[in-house]
């Protein structure tokens, strides 16, 4: 069964792309959707292929893309939302939970747009459900992920007309290749992040005092 879902899956997938990719900027947007809300599409490969075939609107790709991320996001937002809480208070208990909630709330819009600004295998979905199990929002947090995605593209795009679309396959197999190594550089940067805002949060109440 399990063989024959995965082979229904693939199949929808490329019935998808058929449909979606002649439609252009539209179709891009579209598949966006699809790649943040439920399938695994491979963006960044198809994103090249435009790109490449139309360089000078390499940037209203990219916008297209994180309009479209933006929308589909919300899926695994609204499902954290619903019944993320009971899942993560299986694994914690409430007071570490209220710990989390806390240093996500003061640190949520770049947990959120550091993930999307990164290229796959990062698990951005993982983030996005993080969000809405810490009530992050809506608005904040679709603008990150469109903040991340479009400056994803915008650097994906530049590279592609300057280097030409098979870099994107280097560094989609490089990425794949230290999976390991981009999440830690993902837990880096937000922890930087946190140490920075909380050592000018210190010296704003020292100044105050």
């Amino acid at each position: 069964m399990k063989p024959k879902l995965l082979f229904l899956l693939a199949h929808a997938k490329i019935v998808l792309l058929g449909v979606l990719q002649p439609l252009g900027i539209w179709g891009v947007a579209a598949l966006a959707v699809l790649d943040t809300s439920s399938i695994a599409i491979p963006m960044d490969i198809i994103v090249a292929g435009y790109i490449w075939a139309d360089r000078k609107h390499f940037w209203l790709y990219a916008l297209m893309v994180g309009l479209g991320s933006a929308i589909g996001a919300l899926v695994p937002f609204f499902l954290g939302r619903a019944g993320g809480e009971l899942v993560l208070l299986r694994r914690v208990d409430r007071a570490k939970f209220d710990q989390l909630h806390d240093r996500f709330a003061r640190q949520s819009f770049w947990a959120v747009l550091i993930p999307a600004a990164m290229p796959p295998p990062t698990p951005f979905k993982l983030f996005a459900f993080g969000a809405g199990v810490f009530e992050m929002g809506i608005l904040p947090y679709m603008a990150a992920v469109f903040c991340g995605r479009t400056l994803h593209y915008l650097v994906l795009g530049i590279l592609t007309v300057r280097y030409g679309p098979q870099i994107v396959n280097m560094v989609l197999h490089q990425a794949s290749r230290h999976t390991g190594a981009m999440l830690l550089v993902v837990a880096l940067l937000l922890a930087a992040l946190v140490l920075f805002l909380w050592q000018k949060r210190r010296q704003k109440n020292c100044a105050a005092k």
